[in-house]
């Protein structure tokens, strides 16, 4: 339960650092026979402010909660 609360809290903070993810799509234009055009597009996938205080949250309290359980 601790390791996974700190892989939540570094998903969150990760989440704030950086913004979105970009990613390169290859996409097929034209193909006759032998010939093919292929174009690399760029997309980016946005991330919510919301999923990072989220997983802080929840990473933060599972380890909080991993050390209490511990104690008794």
């Amino acid at each position: 339960m601790k390791i996974l609360g700190i892989i939540l809290i570094v998903i969150g903070l990760l989440a704030f650092v950086i913004p979105s993810i970009t990613f390169t799509r290859k996409e097929k234009i034209l193909d006759i026979g032998p010939i093919e055009a292929v174009a690399e597009k760029k997309e980016s996938l946005p991330l919510s402010p919301l999923l990072g205080v989220s997983a802080l949250a929840v990473g933060g309290a599972l380890v909080v909660a991993a050390f209490v359980t511990k104690k008794k």
